[in-house]
């Protein structure tokens, strides 16, 4: 009899593990490149979800090199693969729809984050509203000029889905000021170095003339700011704003060099990786990252929403160390 309970119980044993290793689901998180520190706080965040910690998702989060092709070849391989669901985040915003075309014809649910698609078949999305914070960040350098002077803008890659929208909300705020003059307007696509360089061009280019910056992220700002410092000019006299909230823009932002507004990567990576489990199981999941319970006015209402919407936290005095303190 002894025996025989010790075989019951290894067979149940047996059992509940089988159950378990059939209840993991696999889940490809597809960034559009993983170079600069937004998109890694991004992965970070799926990597220290509750449910991939856990165990009960196994998660592949792929590089997509800022190339559509590559992004393209990847979802090819979690097609052949069979994954579960697929959160992505496109490096253009119409060739990032034959992707979703190929996974959804496979079966397998798409979480669009961050970055936006061309096409309704994305099962949900999580982001924020790129056209806001253009709006905002532009009209942060044109309140501290005065609504006067000459502004540059450093733009992201051309055709991705924040580059179109903050650029629309840049144009929104500079149709408020119209003695406001743009010397120049280029994509440094998202990249410090290339903004660095661009600016260097434009201090040459147009010597004692530039007022502002308008980054549409932090990195370029940022690079914007390099290139000032190393013509021996002053970044303070300067209006320079960028958006993301990376750590290097808040401990620019605390030392009065530029301005920036929070883009939550953390919420935007573990609101859509809930979506993902949550469609990959057909409704049979309970949200667990605590995102939910920090915007109120984001609900979960049972995972039904197509468009979730993460709000921006513009970066004050008050609030850069609290945030820096979240930094590793």
């Amino acid at each position: 009899m002894r025996k025989l309970m010790i075989a019951l119980a290894s067979a149940t044993a047996l059992l509940a593990s089988s159950a378990v290793a059939q209840e993991k689901i696999k889940i490809g998180a597809a960034p559009y490149g993983l170079n600069a520190e937004f998109m890694q706080i991004w992965a970070a965040a799926m990597q220290e979800h509750p449910a991939v910690k856990s165990g009960e998702v196994e998660l592949t989060v792929f590089d997509g090199r800022y190339d559509a092709l590559v992004q393209q070849d990847q979802f090819k391989t979690m097609v052949t693969q069979k994954y579960n669901a697929i959160i992505f985040a496109p490096i253009d915003v119409d060739a990032g729809a034959a992707a979703v075309q190929s996974a959804v014809d496979a079966g397998i649910p798409v979480i669009g984050s961050n970055t936006r698609v061309n096409s309704d078949l994305l099962t949900s999305y999580v982001g924020s509203d790129d056209t806001i914070s253009g709006y905002m960040e532009a009209k942060t350098v044109l309140d501290k000029l005065g609504c006067k002077g000459n502004v540059v803008i450093l733009e992201g890659p051309v055709g991705q889905s924040a580059q179109i929208s903050r650029l629309e909300g840049n144009k929104k705020a500079l149709a408020e000021c119209p003695d406001v003059k743009v010397l120049e307007d280029q994509t440094a696509n998202w990249s410090r170095a290339e903004a660095q360089t661009l600016m260097e061009n434009w201090l040459t280019a147009h010597p004692k003339q530039i007022n502002g910056v308008i980054g549409q992220n932090d990195e370029m700002a940022l690079g914007a700011i390099e290139a000032i410092k190393a013509a021996g000019l002053d970044e303070k006299s300067f209006a320079i704003a960028g958006i993301d909230g990376i750590t290097d823009a808040l401990r620019a932002v605390k030392a009065g060099e530029m301005t920036s507004i929070l883009q939550d990567a953390r919420a935007q990576a573990q609101g859509a990786l809930d979506l993902a489990i949550f469609h990959a199981r057909k409704g049979d999941y309970k949200p667990q990252s605590d995102i939910w319970a920090t915007y109120k006015d984001m609900p979960w209402n049972d995972g039904k929403d197509k468009n979730y919407n993460v709000p921006w936290t513009p970066v004050t005095a008050e609030n850069v160390d609290k945030l820096l303190a979240t930094r590793k």
